[in-house]
């Protein structure tokens, strides 16, 4: 194989992958006007059933303007070998090879982010405004649009420096020390991004005792789950819709509430929500998550470990000499079907975990106010009733509302 059938292949994934999601794009788009199940009768009256179908229509309208935006740049870009004029930028800065991969990767995102803010400009302040979700000041969505490049500069270029010495150093064995890397970040985020991230972003508070703590409390010491921290995120201060989770495990285990998801529900369909994730828990699930996305990240960095050096890699992005920036970004591309196929586990095993946690939910507090929240939280989303099965299948991570409340009996 030749550098030139390379990069056709290349060429041919992408258009491949674009080809495919707006075919499932298309066929979720016709059930958007589909009559709602029996079951899901109460969830909107005529008017909001009406709002939530203009809103999935303007939402898919501005996904297929954003996704051939994407698409376009991403071809123009890889014909005019834009990966070799910006490889040549970063090498006329330093000789160092981790400088050069810094420069290289920041020059490339950074660029991406630029070009892609005014799309999320205008789905925050037109599309979420239109229908009443956004609460985003302009002001919190500069900063959040700078803390977010800060965070990136200082945890990426930390993790990338790292990476790219173990592979200066080590060659083809480098994945070892990379994979210990990555588990270490992983286990360390899943640990402390409630305490050391979303601060940065969001204003946390414990719950302030009451009826809704004393009911959490009573329900957390019947099922033997020892909880320690039960938070209040000001979820408000971006959108209207509500949402809570669990993170952590062991001593830093930790329940957040969204400010939005309090003043929406009832106390005991909140403690139902909270049923359920406290089920993710019981049930092994964030492990089981942590563990196979490790193993799968392996995986991908062994393969990669073959492939990195070879200049088939570079050439085909038509760079001459083989570097690791340079064959890291053609094999993940060549390496996105295998990605797709792990992320349809992931997404199936995600949504058996999500019955499972229903099911627990069920047997240890009640039912019915798990459904009367998920309909609530759905009617807050005005989220999709009726998608397609195909699409179900390929993106969700839950399984629909209605597949939820079959499983629930009601």
């Amino acid at each position: 194989m030749n550098s030139n059938i390379l990069f056709y292949i290349i060429i041919t994934i992408l258009v491949l992958e674009f080809i495919v999601n707006k075919v499932l794009d298309c066929l979720n788009s016709k059930h958007f006007d589909d009559k709602i199940p029996k079951e899901l009768a109460d969830v909107y009256d005529e008017g909001a059933y009406k709002k939530s179908q203009e809103y999935k229509k303007e939402n898919e309208k501005f996904s297929n303007i954003t996704s051939l935006f994407s698409i376009i740049l991403t071809l123009f870009f890889f014909f005019v070998k834009g990966f070799r004029y910006v490889d040549d930028l970063a090498n006329s800065f330093t000789n160092n090879p981790i400088f050069i991969a810094l420069i290289f990767f920041v020059i490339i995102l950074l660029g991406s982010d630029i070009l892609t803010t005014p799309f999320s400009y205008y789905k925050t302040f037109v599309i979420e405004e239109k229908f009443g979700f956004n609460k985003t000041t302009h002001k919190t969505f500069w900063l959040d649009k700078v803390k977010s490049w800060l965070m990136s500069i200082f945890l990426g270029v930390g993790i990338l420096s790292v990476i790219v010495y173990f592979y200066e150093y080590f060659g083809g064995d480098f994945w070892i020390y990379a994979w210990i890397l990555v588990i270490a970040f992983s286990i360390f985020l899943n640990l402390f991004y409630a305490k050391f991230i979303v601060p940065i972003f969001n204003k946390q508070i414990p719950l302030a005792s009451g009826q809704l703590k004393s009911e959490i409390e009573k329900y957390a010491q019947k099922v033997g789950f020892k909880l320690d921290a039960i938070f209040v995120i000001d979820g408000s201060k971006r959108s209207t819709k509500a949402n809570a989770y669990f993170s952590g495990f062991g001593s830093q285990k930790r329940i957040t509430l969204y400010d939005t998801l309090i003043n929406e529900l009832e106390t005991n369909e909140i403690v139902a929500v909270l049923a359920h994730e406290i089920g993710h828990y019981k049930k092994k699930h964030i492990i089981f998550n942590l563990t196979v996305s490790m193993l799968l990240t392996g995986f991908m960095l062994y393969v990669l470990s073959f492939f990195i050096s070879s200049p088939l890699l570079s050439n085909a992005l038509s760079v001459e000499n083989p570097s690791f920036h340079i064959g890291f970004i053609a094999f993940g591309i060549l390496y996105s079907p295998i990605s797709e196929v792990t992320g349809l586990f992931m997404n199936y095993m995600s949504r058996k975990f999500e019955y499972q946690a229903d099911n627990f939910a069920k047997t240890t507090f009640n039912g019915d106010f798990l459904i009367s929240s998920l309909k609530k939280l759905s009617k807050n989303s005005l989220s999709n009733l009726t998608p397609h099965p195909v699409y179900v299948f390929v993106n969700y991570s839950h399984p629909t509302l209605l597949q939820r409340i079959k499983n629930l009996g009601a």
